[in-house]
């Protein structure tokens, strides 16, 4: 039986993207951190239009081959291909976006990690299992990574997977250009012509630009060279034109580009040019592998290669297959596709999963993120605040004991060593960016007049704000928490942050059934969509039911809502939990001062040691975790 529908091999990489567009590679000054190389991207980008996608390749035992391996979990790529090389260095690659057709690009690959796989890195079982193997160009250009090919394309074959080539054409990386000359995307070669020819006729599928089909043809004319390909190899050949879309060909070549099947285009503007042939090779097997004719196949294609074109980076501007449908069935409402405010809406909230990783359908959370509720406490100093919130953190860990659904909040200004230490340790994290009990909301001052501060952040951290507000609030105060709140909003969006706001009505004034169902809708208004509700505990089922429905009618891919606490008794949540819990889109709690605040006061005022203070704390938020968990069980019997 076949469990995975692709496997690409070859090259991976970390790619740095300059930051600043429109200028020479020397002048940039900062850089995005992607995943990149050309089948590496495919494997992401076709596990985001739903096939069950793979990677071979190597990379170095250190943190840029953590950074892929992670990363490629989180796409939902299958990495059991992904070798660790003790010996050798992950990939590098820094590009920049000059223009619309100057991209600087330097690579980094000298005795890299990938350019190491070798035949024992081909596993049959693994290759058996797939309907499908695609490998790139580049990794032809050396004995051993061919060889490493040439095994994979032979069990394919033996085994009834079908077989692809992305021609993936760099000159300096077959060694006829200089380091300097990453951007070449061309250079004439009879050995790079020699070599690829004797592998054509592996292909059921291959893939390229004009440019491309020279160097495989050995000639500048592009129907003779697509015509000498084709005296080799039987395969569908698809001919990448840029802006005049793509032409496949599956018998002979006719007598004009024009001639062969074609998909529809879409007008829209050119921003970055890079990767743009891995999310059109994406879209391309989609369709191919769907059964989909050539024009349907072609139009996935160049609709992959639309959203690539469009955005900053490679593998982070592909598609999911949502986004794709909602595009195609649409169309085009501004060329930038970037600045398509609904598009990307979509665009993130369905790939959201890939960016952050975890499952966080079950959100058990101990909030320690309070600053003022710590300082008003008889005794408190800077330094006992922050080593209480170590404390908590130990606590925290205690209860999680390397399990899933389980997280933090905690903020920076008192609990900093904690929030650094959490790092990695697999608890979500929340961070709080309001100024505690601010009304108008104003926000920490590290945070600065637009937000930059967020660029310090981690991107494993949620960004968590607070927010007193009533619909019965002024229009002028009203309007002013929108703005700061959209304000801080936009910069974590910017910075690959997710974002939690959390409202609480019942402090400002009197509540009812409608109160948070017409909040929620007034934020989304204001173009705020929060990945996560943070919401007091609702009285009621139709309480309940009135803030979902303002929810979904606005965004049907939010990650949910969790329940604060308001510092209630036990008991109290409990019984919130048992209504809350009827609600699937209710995925946990975040809980702090029933947990800490007694434990706080005992320890600040030095009537605890460390160790009782982290046992008590461990005991009520493992009970607290227990209830919310026996609440969802018991509706999961009913």
């Amino acid at each position: 039986m076949k469990t995975l529908d692709v496997i690409t091999i070859g090259r991976s990489s970390v790619d740095l993207y300059g930051s600043q567009i429109g200028g020479r590679l020397e002048d940039m000054g900062s850089f995005a951190k992607y995943i990149g190389g050309s089948p590496t991207n495919i494997a992401c980008g076709t596990a985001r239009l739903g096939l069950r996608s793979a990677v071979i390749t190597r990379v170095g035992d250190e943190h840029m081959g953590h950074f892929i391996r992670e990363q490629l979990l989180r796409e939902g790529v299958d990495v059991r291909g992904v070798a660790t090389d003790p010996e050798r260095l992950t990939a590098l690659v820094i590009l920049g976006i000059r223009d619309e057709d100057s991209f600087p690009l330097i690579f980094y690959r000298e005795n890299c990690a990938d350019m190491a796989l070798s035949e024992d890195d081909i596993d049959e079982d693994f290759i058996a299992s797939a309907r499908c193997v695609l490998a790139t160009g580049t990794h032809l250009s050396n004995p051993r990574t061919e060889a490493a090919v040439m095994r994979a394309l032979e069990l394919a074959r033996t085994h009834g997977a079908r077989t692809a080539l992305d021609i993936d054409y760099r000159p300096n990386l077959w060694g006829v250009a200089g380091h300097g000359d990453g951007e070449s995307r061309f250079v004439e070669s009879q050995a790079v012509t020699a070599r690829l020819q004797a592998t054509l006729h592996l292909f059921d599928l291959i893939v390229g630009t004009e440019e491309e089909f020279h160097i495989a043809g050995g000639t500048t004319d592009t129907l003779a060279a697509l015509r000498a390909v084709r005296g080799v190899s039987d395969a569908t050949l698809v001919c990448k034109r840029g802006a005049k879309g793509a032409v496949a060909f599956t018998g002979e070549i006719p007598d004009s580009l024009d001639a062969g099947e074609a998909g529809p285009g879409f007008p829209i503007e050119v921003f970055n040019v890079l990767g743009a042939g891995d999310g059109f090779f994406s879209g391309l097997l989609k369709g191919w592998l769907d059964g989909e004719s050539w024009p349907r196949a072609l139009e996935y294609a160049n609709a992959c290669g639309a959203f690539a074109v469009s955005r900053h980076g490679c593998t982070p501007a592909y598609p999911s297959l949502e986004e794709l449908g909602f595009f195609l069935d649409r169309g085009v409402v501004r060329p930038d596709l970037r600045n398509d405010a609904h598009l990307e809406q979509l665009h993130w909230s369905t790939n959201r999963q890939g960016r952050m990783g975890g499952d966080w359908t079950t959100m058990r959370v101990f909030a320690f993120d309070h600053r003022m509720q710590l300082e008003q406490m008889e005794g408190y100093s800077p330094a006992k605040g922050g080593a209480f919130k170590r404390l908590c953190l130990e606590a925290a860990l205690q209860v999680q004991d390397g399990q899933g659904g389980y997280g933090i909040l905690c903020d920076d200004r008192i609990g900093r060593k904690a929030l650094q230490a959490a790092s990695g340790s697999g608890l979500w994290v929340g961070r709080p960016a309001e100024w505690p009990g601010s009304r108008p909301l104003e926000l920490e001052p590290e945070l600065g007049p637009d937000c930059g501060g967020l660029g310090e952040w981690p991107r494993e951290q949620v960004v968590k704000v607070l927010c007193f507000c009533h619909p019965d609030d002024a229009p002028d105060l009203r309007a002013r928490q929108e703005a700061t709140v959209g304000r801080l909003f936009t910069a974590a969006r910017r910075n690959g942050l997710e974002f939690l706001l959390e409202i609480i009505p019942s402090k400002v004034g009197p509540v009812d059934d409608d109160t948070t169902a017409t909040l929620i809708r007034q934020f989304y208004a204001a173009g705020i969509f929060p990945d996560w509700w943070k919401l007091e505990p609702l009285s009621s089922r139709t309480a309940w039911s009135t803030a979902i429905a303002a929810i979904e009618e606005n965004d049907r891919h939010t990650r949910g809502i969790v329940v604060l606490g308001l510092d209630a008794p036990e008991k109290a949540l409990a019984d919130s939990f048992r209504i809350a819990a009827t609600f699937p889109l209710v995925r946990g709690f975040a809980v702090g001062r029933t947990i800490f605040g007694e434990v706080a006061r005992d320890w600040i005022a030095g009537n605890s040691d460390d160790a009782a203070a982290v046992a008590r704390m461990a005991e009520r938020y493992g009970r607290l975790c227990g209830l919310w968990d026996q609440a969802r069980a018991a509706q999961a019997v009913e």
